[in-house]
């Protein structure tokens, strides 16, 4: 048996999670099992477990988390047996499966279960799936961008920290826009080479005294927010990559966007091409191992409290990742 949290009914976090004993999962033909040590919540975890846009249950009971870290301890038929007792962080847990990492058991295919570097914790390893992919695809699905510059927009937050990083050590000029004053510098500590606040002057104007020419990326948070914006600061030919929007329905100024032949990518984690999944991993334990990445851990919650580590989500006080922890 094992200790997990679950949800057999969608709603308030309070009222629907649920902390007690489950069998073991035993992993299937290719998968390995993962004893979980660090378990990430990401907002997309919240939306399932809220039922968000009118989305329902694919699966009778669910255990939250698509992102952890922990070890190997057993593998299945067709998996590699030299994996056994290996540090990784996962991603994709409950993706399309009724069972994540908010357990101190998870079973994920091998492709999955990504080496987790030596010098980094399990906290931080539970932190690096969904968003650190979604800021991956965003930032190199259209190319290579040494030598470019990149805006992020929401530079600080959980995929734009990761994506502000990723795209310094990458080799591109980052600008990055924040939306309260004491992230200016947050932004410019994680390798914004500049850093704007949203509401404070004409933004788009001081982008373009940084960047005449326009900005040949984009990393979107709030579509429906920052149309405009981004509208007046793409390059031509660039490429807006959006993975949020407040507004589900957000209006786009065709124009302005049409006259500079703007691509607007929207990002969707769970489909992301398998080889684009993997080679994020990559780059990813390699911007970690070159110490050129960290995650702020803001909250630290043990599993018998999960519903307080999703209401932090929900309602954050303080900047950083809420992870819980499960021993």
């Amino acid at each position: 048996m094992m200790l997990a949290a679950w949800y057999e009914t969608q709603g308030p976090a309070d009222q629907v999670l649920v902390v007690g004993e489950m069998p073991k999962p035993e992993p299937g033909a290719g998968e390995v099992r993962i004893r979980v040590r660090a378990s990430g919540v990401n907002l997309g975890d919240i939306k399932k477990r809220q039922g968000w846009l009118g989305s329902g249950m694919r699966y009778p009971r669910v255990i939250p988390h698509s992102d952890g870290a922990g070890e190997i301890d057993a593998v299945g038929p067709e998996a590699n047996t030299s994996l056994m007792g290996k540090r990784v962080w996962c991603h994709g847990a409950q993706s399309y499966r009724p069972f994540g990492t908010a357990a101190e058991f998870v079973c994920v295919p091998e492709r999955q279960a990504i080496h987790l570097p030596g010098s980094v914790g399990f906290e931080i390893g539970a932190c690096l799936g969904i968003p650190g992919i979604t800021a991956h695809r965003a930032l190199f699905a259209d190319g290579q961008i040494d030598g470019q510059t990149i805006l992020v927009a929401g530079a600080v937050g959980t995929v734009g920290s990761i994506a502000t990083q990723l795209a310094a050590w990458a080799g591109a000029t980052v600008l990055g826009t924040v939306t309260r004053a004491d992230d200016v510098d947050r932004a410019k500590r994680l390798g914004a080479a500049y850093a704007f606040l949203l509401g404070e002057g004409d933004v788009a104007s001081a982008i373009r005294r940084v960047a005449p020419d326009g900005v040949q990326r984009i990393i979107e948070v709030a579509l429906s927010d920052n149309a405009e914006l981004d509208a007046a600061v793409i390059a031509q030919g660039g490429v807006i990559a959006a993975y949020a929007s407040r507004d589900p329905d957000p209006r786009l100024p065709f124009w302005e966007m049409l006259f500079q032949n703007t691509v607007v990518r929207l990002l969707g984690s769970d489909d992301f091409p398998r080889t684009a999944k993997d080679q994020a991993a990559n780059d990813i334990n390699a911007c970690l191992e070159d110490e050129r990445l960290r995650v702020e851990i803001a909250t630290r919650f043990p599993l018998n409290q999960i519903a307080a580590a999703h209401n932090a989500v929900e309602h954050p006080t303080r900047p950083g990742r809420i992870v819980v922890t499960i021993d």
